[in-house]
C-alpha cells in the first residue's frame, strides 16, 4: 500500500513539473451596444454587439521547449453579446463553406483564430485559421479598428467576402522583429476535389512587409485568391505617425475581383484626452461597376476608460452615396445616392 502511494505521489510530482513548463490563459471581450441607423427608406434601433471591440472568448497556451523554442495553441471564437449566440466561420474560403452559425448565429465556433504553432529563433509557424496578411493594413489604417458604426467604409464594403479578414486551412509564417521590420506570409487551401471545375476555388496566398518603431508605422500587403468566376487580387498600404498628443493613421487599397476594379482608403486621428480618447475618420470606397458607385463616410467617437479593462463609448457616423451606391449604417436602408447615419452607445469589458 505504501509503495502504491509513493508511486502516486511521484507521478503527480512529475506531472506537476511538466505542467509548470506550460501556461494556459482564458481571455475575452464582452461588448454590447445600443445602435440607431437612419436611412431614406427605413431606420432601425437595436441592441447589437461590438461597437468598440469585437466580443470574443478564447484560450491560448504555450510550452517552453528550451533553447529558445516553444510550442503552443490559440483557440478564439466570436460571441454575440446581444443574444448569446456564437459567431460563424467559413470552412473552405468559399460560399459553400459558410457554417450554419455564420448565417443564424448559433453555436460557438473558433472562427477568429484556431491555430497550433511552433516558434524558435527564426520566427513562428502556425497551422489552422487566422488573419490574412493582406488584412492587417486595413486594420492598422482605421482608428476604429474596423469595428462598430465608425468602421472604415473601404473595409465594410470589401468584395473579399469569404476571406475578408481570415482564411481557413492555412499555413503561416511570422518572422522575428528585425529592428522594427517584420514579415508575414500565408498560404491557404480551398480543399476542393482535383477533378472539379472549381478545384482551386478558395486557394490563395498573401504576404505583408511592415515596419513598426515609434513614432513611425508602415506596411504593404498583397494577396491573391483563386475563383472560377474570377480571381481576387488585393493590394494595400498603411502608414501611421504617433505625435504623442495625437496619432495619425491611414490606408489605401486597390483590389480586383474578376473584371471589377475597387479602390478605397481611410484617414484617421486618435487624440488622447485624460482617461479617454477622441477618434475621427474619413473613408471612401469606389468600384468600376456601372455608374461607378462610391460611398464616402465620416465618423467621430469618444471612448472613456473607466479602468484598464472597462470603458463606455459613443460613436456617430454618416455616409454619403453617389453613382448609384446604397451603403447604409446600423441596419437602416437607404436609396441610391441617398445618405445614411448611425449612432453607437455602448459598454466594453475585457478579461
Amino acid at each position: 500500500m505504501f509503495k502504491k502511494q509513493l508511486l502516486l505521489v511521484t507521478a503527480l510530482g512529475l506531472y506537476g513539473a511538466a505542467y509548470a513548463q506550460s501556461s494556459v490563459t482564458l481571455f475575452g471581450v464582452v461588448d454590447a451596444t445600443m445602435s440607431r441607423g437612419t436611412g431614406s427608406i427605413s431606420s432601425r434601433t437595436q441592441m447589437s454587439r461590438g461597437g468598440n471591440a469585437t466580443p470574443r472568448i478564447g484560450f491560448r497556451g504555450v510550452e517552453d521547449l528550451g533553447g529558445g523554442w516553444s510550442a503552443g495553441f490559440w483557440l478564439e471564437g466570436g460571441v454575440n453579446t446581444d443574444d448569446g449566440t456564437g459567431g460563424g466561420t467559413n470552412t473552405n474560403n468559399q460560399s459553400t463553406g459558410v457554417a450554419p452559425a455564420a448565417a443564424g448565429g448559433q453555436g460557438l465556433t473558433f472562427a477568429r483564430r484556431s491555430t497550433v504553432q511552433l516558434a524558435g529563433p527564426w520566427g513562428e509557424i502556425r497551422l489552422g485559421r487566422d488573419y490574412n496578411p493582406q488584412y492587417w493594413s486595413l486594420l492598422y489604417g482605421d482608428a476604429f479598428g474596423n469595428v462598430g458604426v465608425g468602421a472604415a467604409v473601404n473595409y465594410t464594403q470589401s468584395v473579399s467576402t469569404f476571406i475578408q479578414v481570415r482564411s481557413s486551412n492555412a499555413i503561416m509564417y511570422w518572422s522575428p522583429d528585425w529592428n522594427g521590420f517584420k514579415f508575414n506570409a500565408m498560404h491557404y487551401r480551398g480543399e476542393n476535389a482535383s477533378n472539379a471545375a472549381n478545384s482551386e476555388d478558395g486557394t490563395g496566398s498573401g504576404v505583408r512587409l511592415a515596419y513598426d518603431a515609434k513614432p513611425l508605422a508602415l506596411g504593404i500587403g498583397w494577396g491573391k485568391t483563386e475563383y472560377l468566376s474570377g480571381d481576387l487580387v488585393q493590394r494595400n498600404i498603411n502608414a501611421g505617425w504617433d505625435f504623442g498628443v495625437a496619432k495619425l493613421v491611414a490606408d489605401l487599397n486597390r483590389d480586383k475581383l474578376g473584371p471589377l476594379n475597387i479602390k478605397g482608403g481611410a484617414a484617421s486621428v486618435i487624440v488622447p484626452v485624460g482617461v479617454g480618447e477622441i477618434r475621427g475618420s474619413y473613408s471612401f470606397h469606389k468600384t468600376s461597376a456601372v455608374g461607378h458607385p462610391e460611398a464616402k463616410k465620416v465618423a467621430i467617437g469618444y471612448v472613456h476608460n473607466l479602468s484598464k479593462r472597462s470603458a463606455i463609448y459613443a460613436t456617430y457616423a454618416r455616409v454619403r452615396n453617389s453613382g448609384g451606391s446604397t451603403v447604409s449604417l446600423n441596419g437602416a436602408t437607404t436609396g441610391a445616392n441617398q445618405s445614411s447615419s448611425g449612432l453607437d452607445l455602448g459598454v466594453r469589458h475585457s478579461f
